[in-house]
């Protein structure tokens, strides 16, 4: 077997190792038996937010132990396919099954990677916030930008995408929108998008065709589901009404169907303007509940006066990514100095491995760059 195979099965054994120890494989077993027996109890489904919980976790448990016994599975039949080859000097037999190796290393790298995706909210549906910052109409065009960008990612994924409410910039963009992004580990991938984004390009605004820098902020907060326990005085909360600016048919706009709520002792402000007033009004408090849920997981990491102070203003000397298109073209995540010159492709959505890198980081508290210092 060639070096170069030996080195594929080799990281294919380790991204499986991890996902064994990530499971507690030795005990998965017994445990999917014991989730299994708890589910046929009769009287599991007095209790339906106990049920749904029992149910989600055994589903995670047995998806977990089907990945590992098909990456071990698939090593273990393309590893005999290389070696039976090299034995019968078919190069055809030979080269398909190295090559099958090669993809099943990448499988297995992503599904260790999904694997870290174990926070108390990471497999929740999320809500994301966009406001463009810094720069007028250049920023209100990036803030869409980026609105696309991540709508793109997300549809690729296969999530579902849901306008929450939206405010359009002056002459072009946005000014803020908010979206909810349902599916499997949603808020997880895209917590590590949470900061402030600049853009540098040649203004397509600019007669002079002048290079100007732009900014747009992201906030990405889980939604909570009914067994999560989120508690808000009314006398905290101010609910305004106000006119939808949405696009509509002959009776647009006549009614205040809009609703904003305002959580006082934390400044929060939410908006719902999509559908009638009380289907607003129960989205913003949703919304509500998962902002202030949010501000309690960062309370409980890092403080959060320090979680506010990271994200910082829309504006110079707080972002967390660069996106070049003039002179050059590079984006480059500040954080974890993680870079592509495939600018075309991140702003169509292939953010995965920006996401990744972050994640990676958050792990381990290094940078990629600096785990690999240390190899």
């Amino acid at each position: 077997m060639r070096a170069e195979t030996h080195n594929t099965v080799a990281a294919i054994e380790k991204s499986l190792a991890l996902l064994k120890k990530r499971i507690g494989w030795e005990t998965a077993t017994r445990r999917l038996e014991e989730f299994n027996a708890r589910a046929e109890d009769p009287g599991l489904w007095s209790d339906p937010a106990r049920a749904q919980a029992l149910m989600r976790d055994r589903q995670t448990l047995a998806d977990a132990i089907d990945i590992c016994e098909t990456i071990a599975r698939d090593l273990a039949d393309n590893t005999e396919l290389v070696e039976l080859g090299e034995a019968e000097a078919d190069d055809d037999v030979v080269a398909e099954a190295e090559a099958a190796l090669r993809a099943l290393r990448d499988r297995a790298a992503e599904k260790e990677l999904e694997a870290l995706l174990d926070g108390e909210a990471d497999g929740n549906d999320t809500f994301l916030e966009i406001n463009s910052g810094a720069g007028g109409t250049e920023s209100c065009d990036w803030a869409e930008m980026l609105a696309r960008m991540y709508i793109r990612w997300a549809e690729k994924r296969g999530f579902g995408v849901e306008l929450q409410s939206e405010s359009p910039g002056e002459g072009a963009g946005i000014k803020s929108a908010a979206y909810r992004i349902s599916g499997k580990n949603a808020y997880g991938w895209l917590k590590s998008e949470a900061g402030v984004h600049r853009l540098v390009r040649i203004s397509p605004y600019d007669s002079s065709a002048r290079r100007h820098t732009s900014f747009g902020s992201v906030w990405v907060y889980p939604v909570v589901d009914d067994s999560i326990e989120i508690g808000i005085n009314p006398a905290d909360i101010r609910i305004d009404t106000y006119r939808s600016s949405g696009a509509g048919g002959q009776h647009v706009n006549t009614t205040d169907s809009a609703v904003r709520i305002t959580h006082h002792p934390t400044g929060i402000v939410v908006t719902s303007s999509e559908k009638s007033q009380h289907q607003n009004r129960d989205i913003a408090m949703k919304a509500l509940k998962s902002r202030l849920y949010q501000l309690e997981l960062e309370k409980r990491t890092a403080g959060i006066r320090q979680a506010h102070e990271a994200k910082g203003d829309a504006g110079w000397g707080n972002q967390i990514r660069s996106y070049v298109l003039q002179p050059y073209q590079m984006v480059k995540d500040l954080r974890t100095g993680y870079e592509t010159s495939d600018t075309q492709g991140v702003l169509d959505g292939d953010l995965d491995g920006l996401m990744a890198a972050t994640l990676a980081m958050n792990v381990s508290g290094k940078s990629r760059a600096e785990a690999q210092a240390e190899e």
